[in-house]
């Protein structure tokens, strides 16, 4: 059910983004001049469905006797983290208002007043929809007032506001891209520092993205964000800056954010957090080359001096001024998570000399190298640095630094885009929680994934049946025309496969229900609840390999059997003229195709997942078979600072952990190297697409 509701939301999103796109083509607008508008509709229609759940809620506390019949005012709906919107900036309203060509100055009305009720958002919100015509600017609107958009929650509104911020980010659309972190690279960061109380610092705000993982993460384990934590931001750009206002708002959540030049955070600290963050989190700009030595030299926070100064007197490279003002944000238990570049671990002269300094105090606490691409705009590798000045004070692990090389863990996304998914990211902090003898969390991921796959096992009855009936959907009325008698006879060869493979797959989907059966039966008597030992994982997992294994040969006999399906239905009409013919039900053969191509893709979805969970499994347990963190090759090794100072206190994780060994080919995912073909034709799909339209506008203009 979590999963079909992931779906639907992942569908909901590319849906909302191709009608954003279409109305923007057709506006000819840039896309940088239209995503803030189409932002601040997401947001207010998110506000307007705040407003009414908030109004249901105290008409039910009045109900009740909880609440006095009184005028309500903004502390009414300000506690039920909503605000009390005005009738004209409320969206259903706006959209019933009459269309007499004024409806963008309506909503930029709706914005003004929206601001007058949210102190945060003064001066944030998009004004210049009075730029679009008013059918594509209600077009636009009415996208975002589907029945499922007009009860959202306020998940579903962050998820749909991070999506489109992403797309926009792909196409460059504000400040190169570079207002977005990847939400796999915040959440990474977010899983290793754990920012659960206090003060959370970003110097390099952007959108705000590591406020918001930082919710979801507080928000994960049963607390109330605001009542964890105080956010703290600066961000150079103004706009970027209104971005993370708006992302804030939608996600529930305030914070200060304060937008300006880009010197005041090099040159002055605008919140006066020295030695106050309890978390410090930021993606910086790299290698930045043009900041006054003059101006910086004596700052307090540059503990270990300047780290190079050219014959301009300009900083030779910056990244390590960030990361001593990172460090001196921290208090004494704080710890931090930073994007770097991959330059800068190994970087020589000055900067070694401060880096050498950085890692003597013992706060350097983890290193992780991470592959290209993963960034929308740039291409280049780069590394997440992990410092913990809690660890300056801890003997046994003062002197350590784990080496983490990621590279070769990823998902593809797009032909240019690489990500994590969620499990290659609780795969990662699940070495950091070994690295900090935290083995109890370890495992009780272990029995999570394997309770998963149990889980999902049971789910794949209703698909394979699903698909059962599909497949004898088509084969039943096709029997009367493929069973007569031919001399030659085209299609007995075929029809005969295809029969038997019906019945061979209706034997092993029965064999394999009992056995995930007696799998389930197995995991129950483990017992109910989190606890299972080290042994007792491994043995249960080691059980549903063959659960594992027929699920790909099931896989494996589903395809077949559509593709021998396929060629029946085109051997008879093509080579036997069946449409001619009384004993041949085209109509309802052409929609049974059709619902077995949908029931196949189902089938396969649901084997894949049960498999999916046993190999995250397998991908834990191999490689930490104690439950203790050890060197793994190509992967992770825990160094100590002697080892570090012969590297000439070179911190990337590559120099250290070797060269991953090749995976043996003979459980080569298929479906996994299928999906990443169908992600490059869809991008190229895509692609083609926008270029024909292109084509044709150009066209168009030229009256041709």
């Amino acid at each position: 059910m979590i999963a079909d509701h992931l779906t639907s939301i992942e569908q909901m999103e590319a849906d909302l983004w191709k009608v954003a796109d279409t109305l923007r083509a057709n506006s000819n607008l840039a896309s940088n001049e239209y995503f803030m508008a189409i932002l601040g509709l997401i947001f207010l229609r998110h506000a307007t469905n705040r407003y009414y759940a908030a109004l249901a809620a105290i008409e039910a506390d009045r109900a009740a006797g909880r609440m006095p019949n009184r005028p309500l005012v903004e502390a009414d709906f300000t506690r039920r983290r909503a605000l009390m919107l005005p009738e004209p900036a409320r969206y259903d309203v706006l959209l019933k208002s009459p269309k007499d060509g004024s409806l963008g100055a309506s909503v930029t009305a709706a914005m003004d007043a929206v601001e007058d009720h949210f102190a945060p958002l003064a001066g944030q919100l998009p004004k210049d929809y009075e730029r679009f015509e008013d059918d594509v600017l209600e077009a636009m609107m009415r996208a975002f007032d589907s029945d499922a958009l007009r009860t959202a929650s306020g998940d579903v509104f962050g998820r749909i506001y991070e999506y489109f911020l992403a797309e926009f980010s792909k196409q460059g659309a504000h400040d190169n891209g570079e207002f977005f972190t990847p939400p796999a690279i915040v959440q990474t960061i977010v899983n290793v520092i754990e920012p659960d109380h206090g003060v959370v610092f970003d110097p390099a705000a952007g959108s705000g993205g590591m406020f918001v993982q930082s919710s979801h993460f507080i928000e994960g384990e049963g607390q109330d964000t605001m009542e964890r934590v105080t956010f703290y931001g600066h961000e150079k750009n103004e706009t970027t800056a209104k971005l993370a206002q708006i992302n804030l708002a939608v996600h529930g959540l305030q914070g200060s954010i304060r937008a300006g030049n880009e010197a005041i955070t090099y040159y002055k600290d605008p919140y006066e957090l020295v030695g106050r963050c309890d978390f410090v989190m930021a993606n910086p700009p790299f290698n930045v080359d043009e900041v006054d030595a003059e101006k910086v030299k004596g700052d307090k926070r540059l503990p270990f001096g300047l780290p190079g100064v050219n014959k301009a007197k300009k900083l030779s490279n910056a990244n390590y001024l960030w990361l001593q003002y990172f460090y001196s944000y921290l208090n004494e238990n704080g710890r931090a998570g930073i994007v770097m570049s991959s330059q800068a671990s190994s970087a020589g002269r000055n900067e070694a000399k401060v880096r050498q300094k950085l890692v003597e105090t013992g706060a350097v606490d983890v290193m992780m190298d991470i592959r290209s691409n993963f960034f929308y705009t740039r291409t280049v590798p780069c590394q997440l640095w992990f410092l913990d000045r809690a660890k300056e004070r801890d003997e046994t692990r003062r002197d350590q630094v784990l080496m983490l090389d990621a590279r070769n863990i990823h998902r593809k996304v797009t032909r240019a885009i690489f990500d994590f998914s969620p499990e290659q990211q609780k795969n990662i902090a699940a070495i950091v929680w070994l690295y900090r003898g935290q083995t109890e969390r370890f495992l009780g991921l272990v029995e999570a994934y394997l309770a998963q796959a149990v889980a999902e096992g049971q789910a794949t009855d209703e698909p394979l049946e699903t698909f059962e009936e599909a497949l004898g959907a088509l084969i039943d009325p096709a029997q009367p025309f493929a069973t007569r008698r031919r001399d030659p006879d085209p299609l007995a060869e075929t029809w005969e496969e295809l029969t038997f493979a019906q019945a061979t797959l209706a034997a092993d989907i029965e064999a394999f229900g009992g056995e995930v059966a007696a799998q389930a039966d197995d995991w129950a008597k483990g017992g109910n609840g989190p606890g299972r030992d080290n042994a007792a994982l491994h043995t249960a997992r080691e059980g549903l390999h063959d659960v594992s294994q027929r699920c790909r040969d099931l896989t494996k006999q589903i395809d077949l059997a559509a593709k021998l399906a396929g060629r029946m239905v085109d051997v008879a009409v093509k080579e036997l003229d069946a449409r001619a013919s009384d004993h041949w039900a085209n109509a309802d053969i052409n929609k049974a195709r059709k619902a077995l191509e949908g029931a196949r893709a189902g089938a396969v979805e649901a084997l894949r997942r049960t498999r999916y969970f046993v190999r995250q499994a397998d991908w834990l347990q191999e490689r930490f078979p104690d439950a203790e963190l050890r060197d793994v090759e190509g992967l992770v090794k825990l160094v100590d600072r002697t080892e570090v100072k012969t590297h000439e206190w070179s911190l990337t994780p590559g120099r250290y952990v070797g060269v991953a060994p090749e995976e043996d080919d003979e459980d080569f995912d298929f479906e996994e190297a299928l999906r990443s073909i169908h992600v490059d034709l869809r991008d190229l799909n895509d692609e083609a697409a926008g270029l024909a339209a292109r084509i044709s506008r150009n066209f168009r203009e030229l009256g041709v």
